[in-house]
């Protein structure tokens, strides 16, 4: 708590630098201070509820400074600021912190709102008291004692304030006026002052834009749909305009949609009976034409995100009439042999479209990280690595082996070729940047191996893409990297040789440890450190094993072959006594 104490008092300290007293009379920087507070304090990741606490904090610190309390801890007296009272531009900070506060307790209502529709009504509310206290400091503003640029934006911040009020109550027309009258006053303060005031200003006059715009398609202006569009899906219009923007398009291409009943792919024409998928449909071609004219490549990449999010929630809404449809046939006890149904054959469409697009989008940032790896790199950041492209076409050779497998398509031969053509140019080039892995670790031998393989790749895509000039024109030049390959293996080679050459000449002797022991080395003088140190090597320890002789062991083997004489006559033989020689044992007569 009390670094954050800390941290708001140097804040604090910034912003009264920037409210000083100009010659003119009291300035207050009211857009500079609004948007430095908001990136310091919790709007950077959308956090509305730390905005709302500092401006609490903010505003009792100014009260406390001033002596301008509103009672006491028992009791609540409200005081007004007065024009007459406007003697330090702190005053006019208290409202303009008063209006912040309520603003972002909107904005968090607004972000709530989603999930609990009620607290719409609370949202209006606090807009509401933003604005009137927009107004309260406009009219403070009019003091002779304020300068003319604090009085432009006060009148700026009350049209935005009330802006967003008519506009949440979708009165298009005063919103939009009040719109423009913000719009108009930030461009003059832009063009009047500093560059790093101006910059502020025409953020905001942007931030802004897309509202104008959308006011004006819901006043009447059709022409505007277009540039809703485009701002879309180049990332415009964020916050309270992002959800709008969705919806009104949707419902653009819903209307559009209703004309839409089949589509052509692959020689066959299939019914389009899923209102997401129409919508989805009438959609791709200009979802392609923006990526195709997107200027940077964070632009393209945002494109590509929205159309595969936008590609798999359809693909999910036909795999969920899919099983609809199976259940019903199991019902009925329909069966059909050979042809796949329209479901499935629209669902291996829409798959084809997101694999192409995965495809289109991996090829895309390959290109990009092709010419990074081609700049010079330096020591501050590393750059991207080979094996960076390694992993694109990785994933590039996984959607296209997915393509072959598409339901109703195993039969399409020319449709196979092509995939298959198209796989053997990818994985030249992932060969290609394989072979550049074992260059930088001077693997010299795998690496011309493999730029070997390339050109066989290469070869064999040139042999067989005489007839599929129309479907390979997306494709990377394979001649292109015919000559690349050529150009690297005589670089490769030169590199060889001149490290072979680097590695006879540096001596051995001084990387070579001896380990020999200073018992066999005594008539040989050597400095060495170590026979001074904690483990001198003196000995070999344990010592080797050497020979000794053994007690002899004796076997006696002529035992088996001794022929012993008989021992019969000298064995005493029993005589037959019979029962009286039975008796006689008995009574002890025959002992």
């Amino acid at each position: 708590m009390a670094a954050e104490k800390t941290n708001e008092a140097k804040v604090s300290s910034s912003d009264e630098n920037k409210e000083n007293l100009s010659e003119a009379g009291l300035g207050l920087e009211i857009l500079q201070i609004i948007k430095e507070s908001q990136q310091q304090h919790g709007l950077r990741h959308g956090d509305y509820q730390r905005y709302r606490g500092y401006c609490s904090r903010r505003l009792r610190r100014l009260r406390k400074t001033l002596g301008f309390k509103s009672g006491n801890r028992h009791k609540f007296v409200g005081k007004k600021i007065t024009v007459e009272m406007v003697s330090d531009n702190r005053y006019l900070l208290i409202v303009l912190m008063e209006a912040e506060r309520a603003w972002s307790y909107a904005m968090q209502l607004k972000q709530e709102a989603n999930t609990e529709p009620r607290k719409r009504f609370h949202l209006l509310a606090r807009l509401r008291k933003a604005a009137k206290h927009s107004e309260r400091l406009e009219k403070l503003c009019e003091s002779p004692r304020v300068d003319a640029k604090t009085k432009l934006e006060a009148q700026a911040y009350t049209a935005y304030l009330s802006g967003m009020v008519e506009f949440e109550l979708q009165e298009w027309k005063s919103a939009m006026e009040a719109f423009n009258k913000c719009k108009t006053i930030y461009e003059k303060l832009a063009s009047a002052f500093t560059e790093e005031l101006a910059v502020l200003y025409r953020q905001r006059v942007d931030e802004i834009s897309p509202n104008i715009r959308y006011c004006a398609y819901n006043i009447g202006d059709q022409n505007a749909i277009n540039d809703l569009m485009q701002m879309r899906l180049t990332g415009g219009g964020g916050g309270m305009m992002a959800e709008k923007l969705e919806a009104l398009i949707t419902q653009a291409r819903t209307k559009q949609a209703a004309t839409m009943s089949e589509v052509e792919w692959r020689g066959r024409t299939v019914p389009v009976k899923i209102d997401k998928a129409r919508i989805f449909l009438l959609g791709l071609a200009d979802n392609e034409a923006a990526i195709a004219q997107a200027s940077n490549e964070d632009t393209k990449e945002h494109l590509y995100e929205t159309l595969l999010a936008e590609c798999r929630d359809t693909i999910q809404a036909v795999r969920e009439e899919l099983k609809a449809d199976a259940k019903q046939r199991e019902r009925g006890s329909e069966v059909e042999s050979g042809k796949v149904s329209n479901m499935q054959f629209l669902h291996s469409y829409l798959t084809y479209i997101k694999l192409c697009t995965l495809v289109k989008r991996n090829e895309s940032m390959a290109h990009t990280l092709q010419a990074k790896l081609k700049e010079p790199q330096t020591d501050e950041k590393r750059g991207p690595r080979p094996q960076d492209l390694i992993r694109l076409y990785d994933i590039i050779l996984q959607s296209l082996a997915e393509l072959s497998t598409l339901q109703g398509l195993e039969d399409d031969h020319t449709f196979q070729k092509e995939v298959s053509l198209k796989t053997l140019v990818y994985k030249a080039y992932r060969c290609f940047f394989i072979a550049q892995s074992y260059v930088l670790v001077k693997k010299w031998s795998e690496a011309l191996v493999l730029y070997e393989r390339v050109l066989k790749y290469a070869k064999e895509v040139q042999s067989k893409a005489k007839g599929f000039n129309n479907s390979l024109k997306d494709l990377p030049d394979v001649q292109e990297l015919i000559a690349e390959v050529n150009a690297e293996k005589y670089s490769l080679q030169a590199a060889a040789i001149l490290d072979t050459d680097e590695n006879v000449d540096v001596p051995t002797q001084p990387q070579v440890k001896d380990i020999t022991p200073l018992c066999d080395r005594l008539d040989s003088f050597r400095l060495d450190t170590s026979l001074v140190g904690k483990q001198p090597n003196l000995v070999h320890f344990p010592p080797g094993f050497q020979p000794i002789p053994c007690k002899p062991l004796f076997f006696d083997l002529a035992l088996n072959h001794v022929a012993f004489p008989p021992l019969d006559d000298k064995v005493e033989q029993k005589g037959k006594g019979g029962l009286t020689g039975y008796f006689k044992n008995i009574f002890g007569f025959g002992s």
